[in-house]
C-alpha cells in the first residue's frame, strides 16, 4: 500500500510495507522548500525511521537524512585538508561498510589521535626524517678513492727510499703501497727514475733497479714487462721498427694544451730550463682541476706509449698529441718530467739496458719460486746477470725473456729462449784482450777461427721454409 501527502509548500514520499500512520507532523516549518536548491528528494532507508516513535519528541526522517548529509559534508571537507596518509589509514579499515550513514556514523565513534581535544586539528609532518647513516656517508666515493690515492702517494714518496737498500736486507712489501694483483702506479716508475737521477755508483743503481723489478714481481707479475719496456726507453723490440715518432713540436703543443699555457710560453721556459721535461713537471704543478682523473699505471702509459707508434695515415699527429695530453693531464708529482723524457727517448738518469739487464738477472734470483741455483755456481747474482745479458743478445724480445724468467726461473733462460728466425741476434763487439796468450787461455781445449776484421756493414740473412729471406743490417 503507498501513502502520499502532499502540500502546498512541502513535499515528501515514503514507500512502506503496511499501513502506517501519518509519519509527518503538520506543523513541518523546520523543512526546506522545495524549490530551495539545496533540496533533493531521496529514498530514505526503513533503519532510519520507527512508526512507532512518538514524532513530538523524536525527529524525523528527513531531519536524521539532511542531519547526516550535514555532518558528512563537514567530514569531507575536514578530511580533504588531511594527508593523504591519514585518508588511507581510514579508508583502509578492516570494517568497511557500503553505506555511507553507517559509515559516517562509525567514523564518528572512532577516536581521532590527530584531533586534540579543543577539537583543533594538529598538523601533521610528512616529510621523512632524516637518514644519520646516510648523512655519516661521504657524498662522493670518488673524494673518497682519490684522498686515499693522495694518501697513498705521500706514503709511496716517503718509503721510495727504500729501494737503495742492499737486496739481500730488501724486503718488496716495504715499499709497495698498492694491493696484491693491482696496476702499479706509474708514480712508483717515477720516483725509482728520480731517486737513480740522483746516484751515480753503478752498484747502487743496480740495486735500485733490482729491488724496483723484485716490488713489481712480488705484487704485480703481469706489469713486469711494460716495466722493463719502459725502464728500457722503449715501446718494442729493435727489429721490429715501432717508434714513437714524437718531435718537440708537437709535444710542446700538447703541454701547453695540457697546461692551459701558450706555445711561446713554454718554448721561454724550455730555452730557460734546457729540459722539457723539468718545464711539464713545472707547468703541471701550478695547474688545478675541477675533478682528478684517475692516476697513472704502468700499464696505462705503455699502452698509449704503443697507440701512439702505431698512428698514421691522416691527421695522425693531431692524435698523437692528444693522446699525449691525456697522459700529461692525469700525471701528478714528478710523472709529467719522466712522461716528457720517455717521449723524447731521452730518459737521463745515468743507467745503460746491460744495466737494466743485470737488475732483471739479480732480480730472477731473489724471486722466490725459482731463486735455488745449480751446485756449481759460485756467485749466483753474477752469474744470473751474465745469463740474462748472453740470452737477451741472442733473442733481444723482451716479451719472451721475461714471462720465461717468471715461469722457470733465470738457470732454465738459455733453454727456453734461444735463437729464432726472424729475430736478429745481437751483434759481435770487440772485447780487448792485453795479449794473445789470454785469448788461447780463453778457448782451451775449443776449436776457433781467426780472421781479419773489416770495416763495414754486416748483415744477417735468415731463410724461412716459405722461400722467403729476412735481412737485417746491424
Amino acid at each position: 500500500m503507498l501513502t502520499f501527502r502532499q502540500s502546498h509548500l512541502f513535499r515528501c514520499t515514503f514507500c512502506i510495507t503496511r499501513p502506517l500512520t501519518p509519519l509527518l507532523p503538520p506543523s513541518s516549518s523546520h523543512f526546506l522548500p522545495s524549490n530551495s536548491p539545496f533540496f533533493r528528494p531521496k529514498p530514505l532507508s526503513l533503519s532510519s525511521l520507527n512508526p512507532h516513535s512518538n514524532m513530538s519528541t523524536r525527529p524525523s526522517a528527513f531531519d536524521a537524512l539532511m542531519s547526516n548529509a550535514r555532518r558528512l559534508a563537514g567530514k569531507k571537507s575536514s578530511s580533504s585538508s588531511s594527508p593523504t596518509k591519514k585518508r588511507k589509514s581510514l579508508d583502509s579499515s578492516p570494517t568497511e561498510n557500503p553505506n555511507p550513514l553507517k559509515t559516517v556514523g562509525s567514523a564518528e565513534v572512532k577516536h581521532d589521535p590527530e584531533v586534540s581535544s579543543d577539537g583543533i586539528g594538529k598538523p601533521i609532518n610528512d616529510s621523512p626524517k632524516p637518514n644519520l647513516d646516510e648523512a655519516k656517508k661521504p657524498p662522493d666515493s670518488k673524494k673518497v678513492k682519490v684522498g686515499s690515492a693522495s694518501e697513498r702517494n705521500v706514503e709511496m714518496k716517503g718509503k721510495i727510499r727504500l729501494l737503495k737498500k742492499k737486496p739481500a736486507d730488501f724486503d718488496p712489501n716495504m715499499v709497495a703501497c698498492w694491493e696484491k694483483g693491482e696496476r702499479v702506479p706509474f708514480l712508483f716508475l717515477s720516483l725509482a727514475f728520480d731517486l737513480i737521477s740522483n746516484e751515480t755508483g753503478r752498484i747502487v743503481i743496480t740495486d735500485i733497479v733490482c729491488n724496483m723489478l723484485r716490488t713489481v714481481i712480488a705484487t704485480t707479475p703481469d706489469d713486469l714487462v711494460a716495466t722493463v719496456y719502459l725502464a728500457a726507453n722503449k715501446v718494442a723490440p729493435a727489429h721490429e721498427g715501432l717508434e714513437l715518432g714524437i718531435g718537440d713540436a708537437s709535444i710542446i703543443k700538447a703541454l701547453a694544451e695540457a697546461c692551459g699555457r701558450t706555445e711561446s710560453q713554454v718554448k721561454s721556459q724550455y730555452k730557460d730550463k734546457g729540459d722539457l721535461g723539468l718545464v711539464a713537471q713545472a707547468s703541471r704543478s701550478s695547474q688545478s682541476m675541477m675533478r682528478k682523473p684517475d692516476p697513472l699505471t704502468v700499464i696505462k702509459v705503455f699502452d698509449t706509449f704503443r697507440l701512439i707508434a702505431k698512428e698514421s695515415g691522416k691527421d695522425s699527429q693531431e692524435k698523437k698529441k692528444n693522446r699525449i695530453k691525456s697522459l700529461l693531464v692525469a700525471a701528478t708529482d714528478c710523472e709529467p718530467q719522466y712522461l716528457i723524457r720517455l717521449l723524447q727517448t731521452k730518459l737521463r738518469i745515468g743507467f745503460s739496458e746491460q744495466t737494466l739487464l743485470a737488475a732483471l738477472g739479480q732480480a730472477a734470483v731473489y724471486n722466490e719460486q725459482h731463486s735455488k741455483p745449480p751446485p756449481n755456481v759460485q756467485s749466483p747474482l753474477e752469474e744470473a746477470a751474465k745469463i740474462v745479458k748472453q740470452v737477451f743478445s741472442i733473442l733481444p724480445v723482451y716479451d719472451k725473456i721475461v714471462p720465461a724468467l717468471l715461469t722457470g726461473g733465470v738457470w732454465d733462460l738459455p733453454k727456453s729462449c734461444g735463437f729464432t728466425p726472424g729475430v736478429p741476434v745481437g751483434p759481435m763487439l770487440a772485447k780487448p784482450t792485453k795479449g794473445v796468450a789470454e785469448i788461447i787461455n780463453k778457448f782451451q781445449d775449443i776449436d776457433f777461427i781467426c780472421e781479419y776484421k773489416y770495416d763495414g756493414e754486416r748483415a744477417q740473412v735468415m731463410e724461412f721454409e716459405v722461400l722467403l729471406h729476412f735481412i737485417c743490417f746491424c
